[in-house]
């Protein structure tokens, strides 16, 4: 029998999604509107809001930027006590108050006005102070809260959130912001790391397994251990003949119990996956996603020459 809690939990999910489902049943022109505002300002985006629609909208500035639209936050209240220095003429401000009526975020309109600057409304409230003032209204038509006593905000909330990462993803695609311009924004992270860091600078080089197709299995083992990479590679590196990794070992050892009768030749990889060194990571670890491996040589392929090994649990 389900429990009362997981219950109240699947309830949260299905009231959110459903009002999700309503507001992108309510989307219109007015939103193609907010984006072509923003992609023909010269300026940045500085988003508005107090309380709960203060921090979505602070995550909202966190994903424009860094998708490519230059985005600040501004604090309603920090607004007069010098922040609003921080706009330009050619900035779009958008103003998030799903009452349309909250005090602190219509005490900024005026400046707007007289700045001349677009304004965009997030809200709930299509017949609001803000609605009016706005350029272009975004409806959230919220009419049910995931919180029971309808006084906390979950579902509008969980709205603005989304609405914003359409806004974000509906500007990457008309900018035709690429992953290379992901990583460039993204240098500290594993993401961007692997979009802009070539498969040399993590290769492994040093003491590279490798063993000739007439040794014993003793040395196979030997060599495996020896290398730590849970590979030998067949050859040298001037030719690779083949690739013996832990899997081929094992299943190796499913077709010959007695391994005395086992030979290098019988359980070695002949067509091992060669990569170019100068390859981005991202590159390598699709193809080795793709193949279902976690090791890739490096060097030249069609030579079959060897500089490097990676491995997918490098980064």
């Amino acid at each position: 029998m389900e429990s009362s809690r997981l219950a109240v939990a699947k309830r949260v999910f299905q009231t959110e999604i459903e009002s999700l489902q309503r507001v992108a049943n309510h989307l219109n022109e007015t939103f193609e509107q907010a984006v072509e505002l923003i992609l023909n300002t010269q300026g940045k985006v500085i988003v508005c809001g107090i309380g709960k629609s203060g921090l979505i909208g602070k995550k909202i500035v966190a994903t424009l930027s860094s998708t490519g639209t230059p985005a600040f936050f501004l604090h309603p209240s920090e607004a007069f006590h010098g922040d609003l220095g921080i706009i330009s003429k050619e900035d779009v401000i958008v103003l998030i108050s799903f009452s349309g009526e909250t005090d602190e975020v219509l005490k900024v309109i005026p400046f707007l006005k007289w700045h001349k600057n677009r304004i965009i409304a997030i809200t709930g409230n299509p017949n609001s102070t803000l609605a009016r003032n706005a350029d272009c209204c975004l409806n959230l038509v919220i009419t049910q809260e995931a919180c029971p006593l309808q006084l906390a905000p979950t579902s509008s909330t969980t709205a603005m959130l989304v609405l914003g990462d359409a806004l974000a993803v509906a500007l990457m695609e008309a900018r035709n912001f690429m992953q290379e311009d992901f990583a460039r924004f993204h240098p500290g992270g594993s993401l961007g790391r692997k979009l802009v860091t070539r498969v040399k600078g993590l290769m492994r080089t040093d003491n590279l397994p490798f063993i000739k197709a007439n040794a014993s299995f003793t040395d196979l083992i030997l060599k495996m251990s020896a290398g730590r990479l849970g590979l030998v590679i067949i050859g040298d590196e001037e030719k690779a003949e083949g690739i013996i990794t832990d899997g081929d070992l094992r299943r190796g050892l499913m077709r010959f119990p007695d391994t005395s009768t086992i030979k290098i030749a019988d359980i070695f990889n002949p067509n091992p996956v060669i990569i170019a060194e100068n390859e981005f990571i991202s590159e390598a670890e699709n193809l080795m996603i793709q193949k279902k491996i976690a090791t890739v040589l490096v060097g030249d392929a069609e030579k079959r020459v060897v500089k490097g090994v990676y491995q997918i649990y490098n980064t």
